[in-house]
């Protein structure tokens, strides 16, 4: 994450950064920020975040990674937060974890058919700007009826 949040930031975005107490103690906050949200715990950290974002991506990551990708699905799934696009970069990583969406929850019925469709993949940055582009810009975000 940090390395995202330098290269945005060399190229003068703006970078938000949401981080829980407990980690910022640590000396884990990036301090260059251009905003730094410090909150009381992962929960908060995640509500905030989706309340905050235009779009949701995941890189390559652990269990924390999984954590908020399943949280932003299933909020945009519901209808409790606004659709917005949820990108997973890196198809050589994310391939398994599709195979078993479609696979398992799909083929059991755990999942409806359009579904999947909440999650794109791009394996560069460009296309995972464009994703987010044509998301916005045409105002059909995966999943709308």
């Amino acid at each position: 994450m940090g390395a995202v949040a330098d290269a945005a930031l060399a190229a003068g975005g703006e970078v938000v950064g949401v981080i829980p107490e407990a980690l910022a103690g640590k000396e884990v906050a990036h301090t260059g920020l251009t905003r730094l949200h410090v909150v009381k715990s992962m929960h908060e950290r995640k509500a905030l975040m989706a309340e905050m974002a235009d779009a949701f991506v995941a890189l390559p990551g652990g269990f924390g990674t999984l954590d908020e990708l399943f949280e932003a699905v299933t909020l945009v799934q519901t209808g409790k937060i606004t659709r917005f696009p949820i990108v997973l970069v890196g198809s050589d990583y994310w391939s398994g974890l599709l195979s078993w969406i479609h696979g398992t929850l799909l083929a059991r019925g755990k999942i409806s058919a359009g579904d999947p469709d909440l999650l794109r993949i791009a394996d560069d940055p460009a296309e995972v700007v464009q994703i987010i582009l044509d998301a916005h810009k045409s105002g059909a975000l995966p999943g709308l009826a």
